[in-house]
């Protein structure tokens, strides 16, 4: 202690080395452990068994470890969302094949270049269908937007792929937000899409824990048109919801026409598949407008307060 202030606590440079000893690990990190690990000659060939397990590609690799490659591709996407303070979601699902309006006007042309009629049937569809990317887009914006400073915003998560996908990552991208995908290994090549934010950039290979992830903090679902795999996820998260595994939350089909004339559900009831009210599971909207009216309509996130400058984002909504 000083002489001319006896509370006052001793300088850093004098204090005893011994205390920093205070804050060192007793054993060392994994990582430090790996850099460390320097196998000698013959113990790093092939066929050694010499590597530490965790960094053993080989060994995690072997069928035994499915349970373990199973927690793992639970736990990283888990941990890293809570790390950058991803608390709640609004997935965005749709087709992969809906191209942008300007790729869809680029396939047309070429098409009429080319005098194929039904490659011309096939292009305008597309630039019909084109519309859904537009919606997906804005509303990926408005959700961004319109909730950055909630206390709990919003994230926005799709697929990571193409189509609806991609105009979902543009969107939040587009006005400056953060956005989640999770990509899914396929026999094709699937590559992220470039406007996904690359700290919430995820590849999956199990089906089952990627559907975990897109519902575990979900507060909507919206789906645009698609195929197999939005049908997919639509009827998982509509099953978990029925049975009472999971809360209620909004599930919002966008393009009425399209989905009653894909889906039938007084067709289910009538035939008694499913309850009378089970169709108000899903409500339908036509735009991105729309569907964030309905989303404010439910949870009221115009009228909640606006976090507190500085405010953490694991705080609730207000």
């Amino acid at each position: 202690m000083s002489k001319d202030n006896p509370d006052a606590s001793p300088s850093p440079a004098l204090a005893s080395p011994a205390l920093h000893a205070l804050h060192q690990r007793n054993i060392p990190s994994a990582q430090q452990e790996v850099q460390a690990a320097r196998p000698a000659t013959p113990y790093d060939g092939p066929g050694s068994a010499y590597k530490l397990a965790f960094t053993d590609t080989e060994f995690l690799l072997r069928e035994e470890l499915r349970p373990v490659r199973m927690q793992l591709e639970l736990l990283k996407p888990e941990l890293i969302q809570q790390e950058q303070g991803v608390q709640a979601t609004v997935v965005i699902q749709g087709s992969a094949r809906i191209p942008s309006p300007e790729d869809a006007q680029e396939r047309l042309a070429l098409a009429q270049r080319s005098g194929d009629v039904a490659a011309i049937r096939r292009a305008e569809q597309a630039v019909a269908m084109s519309r859904y990317y537009e919606e997906a887009r804005r509303l990926a914006a408005i959700v961004t937007e319109r909730s950055r400073y909630l206390r709990t915003p919003l994230h926005v998560v799709t697929g990571g792929g193409p189509g609806i996908m991609e105009a979902g990552n543009r969107g939040a991208h587009e006005v400056g937000g953060p956005s989640i995908g999770l990509n899914i290994v396929l026999p094709h090549e699937q590559a992220p899409n470039p406007y996904i934010t690359p700290e919430l950039c995820f590849q999956f290979h199990y089906f089952a824990l990627r559907k975990m992830h897109f519902v575990m903090r979900s507060v909507a679902v919206v789906c645009f048109p698609g195929g197999f795999g939005t049908l997919d996820e639509l009827f998982e998260t509509l099953t978990l919801m029925q049975t009472g595994k999971s809360r209620r939350r909004p599930i919002l089909l966008v393009g009425r026409a399209f989905w009653e004339k894909l889906i039938d559900l007084q067709h289910l009831v009538d035939t008694g598949m499913i309850s009378p009210g089970d169709v108000h599971l899903v409500q339908y909207a036509e735009t991105a407008e729309e569907v964030w009216e309905r989303l404010n309509d439910h949870y009221g996130f115009e009228a909640a307060e606006p976090a507190e400058p500085g405010a953490g984002a694991h705080e609730e909504d207000a």
